[in-house]
């Protein structure tokens, strides 16, 4: 006898025009992504009324199946073991783009495929940074009897050890990920990351403050080190990719093992020392700066206008490119002015699903409205979007209204993360010092004006039943 997962799976292949149309299947968090041979024979209805599935959509060349945390491993392994080829999500990504993305999308794509495999060990350090906020309030330590005079300066080594490392080799994650990605040696990376930090030369937070002096080269060419830097990194790791590839179709294999790696790396540390680290540090700047002034708009302006549109700019896709500026940010000041106001419009989007879901007569429409409402409360939002509000459009437009409600108030609140990448309820851990009341408060505010905007004004049975019977004539 099939069990549950193995009957969706069955449902969802037929649904999309069998295994014959099916070039590969491949998941990430929430959905299950198929390229397939002909879009037109995909039945979107079938799919949308299969058991567990709470939406999809084609993009960037793939099919997409919203599924769910959890769920989409077990809808994956079973289509698997139903005869389809499997690949991993960064594959799959490139086979669809080589088929009918422009560049643009292609170019954020690499974004996603660069610096999300380097995000986890971001998400951890935010971690350590709210912890160690916590327990070194004197409140909290009053609590157990202590002062901050007595913790044991041995203890406040091991915590920075914890908080800065990352942020300290970031330039050694990027440039590494960026050869990985670009079809380079991985370890190649790693060695120029590490050489751009190298203990010798002076940092570049120190140079910065005149706490040291910048090593010069052909007596004009300032050089210091790029500890925190992210783009800089990216680029010498795309540039190192391509050179070593040149010299490996060119070296006789004989000489290939000592002299691509000696040639590649020897260019490439001269080029990032001296031409690529100083203009893309430069243009890193300009960017940051240019975000930062967005956000500190005077009157919570800029938080407005980011809390708004930040759920659009996650549909599509081009979040992904936004992870650099939330990783520079956090490198050059310890702080991320972007995460709250990202997660008021994730809560906003809970809030405007949960009117539905708590408005709606279709049990159709409650199956998949309350599981996306948990859903976004834990930071995905996929569900709630794709299943529930996009579908009815005005719910999601008072979503966007909530976001820009509770991006105004982070704004005007000075509200800042501790880390990245996690939001909604997980995220109260990169505020635990005296803002989590506030970011509690954003969050609230978010959610009850989107229920609000929603159960009042932007949903209605009737119309979807009016819809549905237009639709049908």
């Amino acid at each position: 006898m099939q069990n549950e997962y193995q009957k969706i799976a069955k449902e969802i292949i037929q649904a999309v025009g069998g295994k014959d149309n099916i070039i590969s299947i491949a998941h990430c968090a929430t959905r299950l992504r198929l390229i397939v041979k002909d879009r037109e024979i995909i039945d979107d209805d079938v799919i949308e009324n299969i058991d567990k599935v709470k939406g999809s959509f084609f993009t960037s060349g793939q099919y997409q199946i919203i599924l769910g945390t959890g769920i989409v491993n077990k809808v994956y392994s079973e289509s698997i073991s139903q005869g389809l080829s499997g690949t991993n999500k960064s594959e799959q990504s490139s086979a669809a783009s080589q088929q009918n993305d422009n560049w643009f999308k292609r170019a954020i794509r690499v974004f996603g495929d660069i610096f999300v495999p380097i995000i986890p060990v971001l998400v951890a350090t935010g971690l350590f940074m709210g912890v160690r906020g916590l327990i070194m309030q004197e409140e909290i330590l009053a609590f157990f009897g202590m002062s901050p005079e007595a913790i044991s300066p041995d203890f406040i080594l091991l915590t920075e050890i914890l908080t800065d490392t990352a942020f300290a080799f970031l330039p050694v994650l990027v440039c590494w990920s960026a050869v990985r990605t670009f079809g380079g040696s991985p370890i190649l990376g790693i060695v120029l990351g590490l050489m751009l930090v190298h203990p010798s030369l002076p940092t570049s937070y120190d140079v910065a403050q005149n706490n040291a002096d910048p090593l010069y080269f052909l007596e004009f060419i300032q050089v210091s080190g790029y500890q925190g830097s992210v783009l800089p990194a990216f680029i010498a790791g795309f540039l190192l990719a391509k050179i070593e590839k040149w010299f490996r179709k060119r070296i006789p294999n004989s000489l290939d093992l000592i002299l691509t790696p000696f040639l590649s790396l020897l260019i490439m540390v001269i080029l990032s020392l001296m031409v690529v680290g100083p203009i893309f540090r430069e243009i890193e700047t300009l960017l940051l700066s240019a975000v930062t002034f967005l956000i500190g708009l005077p009157a919570g302006i800029g938080g407005l206008i980011y809390g708004a549109i930040n759920q659009i700019i996650v549909i599509t896709g081009v979040h992904h490119a936004l992870n650099l500026i939330e990783i520079q940010m956090l490198a050059s000041t310890n702080w991320n002015t972007v995460n709250p106001i990202s997660s008021a419009s994730i809560i906003a989007q809970a809030g405007a699903a949960l009117a539905v879901a708590m408005k709606t007569k279709s049990a159709k429409t409650k199956a998949l409205a309350y599981p996306s409402v948990v859903s976004a409360t834990l930071g995905i939002t996929e569900p709630a979007i794709y299943g529930v509000n996009l579908r009815y459009i005005k719910p999601f437009i008072m979503g966007l209204i909530g976001g820009g409600v509770g991006g105004f108030l982070s704004a005007l609140l000075g509200l800042k993360a501790t880390g990245m990448s996690i939001t909604a309820i997980p995220g109260t851990l990169l505020y635990l010092n005296d803002q989590l009341p506030l970011y509690i408060l954003i969050n609230i505010v978010s959610l009850v004006t989107a229920f609000t905007l929603t159960y009042l004004f932007g949903y209605s049975d009737k119309k979807v039943i009016k819809t549905k019977k237009k639709t049908t004539r």
